[in-house]
């Protein structure tokens, strides 16, 4: 009973310090900017109230974890929605497996200098991190490394290539 006590108000921790985060001002040099703080708050998995999982919940988990990227805005580190229900299914699965490890890669477009973008691939993956560890995912299970804009999936030069190269690939 304590132990939830302390998650809970590890919880309430997270998200005081994640709304005290500031902005950074809009950068108009065309560089990939960012670095606002991950959103951490956790959505209900079914399995954390130790109820048995439907086949259409064990369907839409399955589906989460078959995916292993999480995609981010242009000049941002902050996760979305979509991003968040891929790195809960995740994180239940490590919780499910201890025996499992994780790698976090973050990436970025080839837009900015190749040092900004190193930096900000970092912060892609620590964004995905902190929240795993909110999750309950121990910070020695997690290892997280940033490519910037070395390991592009799309060589196009345009918006929806961009898109697809802003990511975070989670690998085991």
């Amino acid at each position: 009973m304590n132990n939830r006590k302390y998650l809970v108000a590890s919880l309430f921790i997270a998200l005081a310090f994640g709304g005290c985060a500031s902005d950074e001002a809009a950068r108009t040099t065309g560089d990939e900017a960012g670095g606002a703080s991950a959103q951490t708050a956790p959505a209900d998995s079914g399995a954390a109230s130790g109820t048995a999982l439907s086949d259409r919940e064990r369907q839409r988990r399955a589906e989460l974890l078959a995916q292993k990227r999480v995609h981010f805005a242009f000049d941002s580190s902050t996760i979305d929605d979509e991003a968040r229900a891929i790195i809960e299914a995740h994180s239940a699965h490590l919780a499910a497996n201890p025996q499992l490890k994780v790698t976090l890669e973050g990436n970025c477009d080839e837009r900015g200098t190749r040092e900004y973008n190193l930096a900000l691939g970092e912060r892609r993956a620590q964004a995905v991190e902190r929240m795993m560890k909110v999750l309950g995912v121990a910070g020695s299970r997690i290892k997280t490394v940033s490519y910037g804009e070395e390991k592009p999936l799309c060589q196009e030069h345009d918006e929806s290539c961009w898109r697809q190269n802003r990511r975070a690939e989670i690998g085991y």
